[in-house]
């Protein structure tokens, strides 16, 4: 995982009905003012290379995530991260985001109040986020491509009993996906000023160099019951999984969770082991 460790890390907030709510989050976005109030709320970064203090930390781990030392609860974030190429004119603002691979993504979270800033919840270390090493090539981001008939479901195992931990969803029931996702992130990313709980991305990417790629995380799903309700303790292990509809459904993903078989054609997976440093 540390060949990404060039690229910055940037998340998208609410863009999932009901996931900020779950979350506990809502309140923290009660002053931000966005056009379309079903849409995403902003976007923060939860890694800048090269950048001084938390967010210079890299945090992505394929098999672990590490518990913080401080007494706070967390939560596994099951989302879809795009790999991408990100274009800048010459003042330095982006002109295209090109996203080129997609994957399983846990943006892991520490759920307190208080938090100044979205990041201040997403980076506390080492191993504090996870991405899948199966990445899936994308032909083309937009209706008609390959994305169109893929799903994410999440899991929990604990004390060897497995739990859905997400719903399992389709990847068009995202808020703002294909173009108009990325026309908004794009409009998100050069305008976004630091007010609430949102940070001025765009003066980060230019201190970071104008990185060329970006991971990007676009939004947790909605929690199962036991997953709004859950959170993480020593042992447990994390399961976040993107597979293609038209070779799986839900059941037979959920025994080749259970059984450690998602090394298979059509499926991105993610199985992440948590740990006390």
């Amino acid at each position: 995982m540390v060949h990404y460790n060039g690229y910055v890390g940037l998340g998208v907030a609410g863009n999932f009905a009901l996931h900020l709510e779950q979350a506990g989050e809502s309140a923290d976005f009660k002053d931000v003012v966005s056009e379309d109030p079903n849409g995403p709320k902003g976007m923060f970064p939860f890694y800048v290379p090269g950048r001084e203090g938390q967010l210079g930390v890299y945090p992505i781990s394929s098999d672990t995530i590490l518990l913080p030392n401080e007494a706070c609860n967390v939560q596994p974030e099951p989302e879809v991260a795009l790999i991408c190429d990100l274009i800048y004119d010459g003042e330095g603002k982006v002109t295209q985001i090109i996203p080129k691979f997609f994957g399983a993504y846990n943006d892991c979270s520490l759920r307190k109040e208080g938090a100044a800033k979205i990041s201040h919840k997403k980076n506390w270390g080492d191993s504090s986020k996870g991405l899948s090493e199966t990445l899936i090539p994308i032909d083309s981001f937009d209706k008609g491509g390959v994305m169109d008939t893929y799903r994410i479901a999440s899991f929990l195992r604990r004390d060897g009993n497995l739990f859905r931990y997400g719903e399992d969803v389709e990847l068009l029931g995202y808020s703002y996906f294909y173009g108009k996702l990325l026309d908004w992130m794009i409009h998100q990313i050069n305008t976004q000023t630091d007010f609430g709980p949102l940070e001025p991305i765009s003066d980060y990417l230019n201190a970071a160099g104008l990185p060329r790629q970006a991971i990007i995380s676009i939004g947790a799903t909605r929690y199962t019951h036991f997953g709004e309700t859950n959170f993480l303790q020593e042992g447990d292990e994390v399961i976040v999984v993107i597979y293609n509809n038209a070779l799986y459904c839900m059941n037979p993903i959920l025994m080749m969770a259970n059984r450690g078989g998602l090394d298979v054609t059509g499926v991105s997976a993610l199985v992440q082991k948590v740990v006390r440093a």
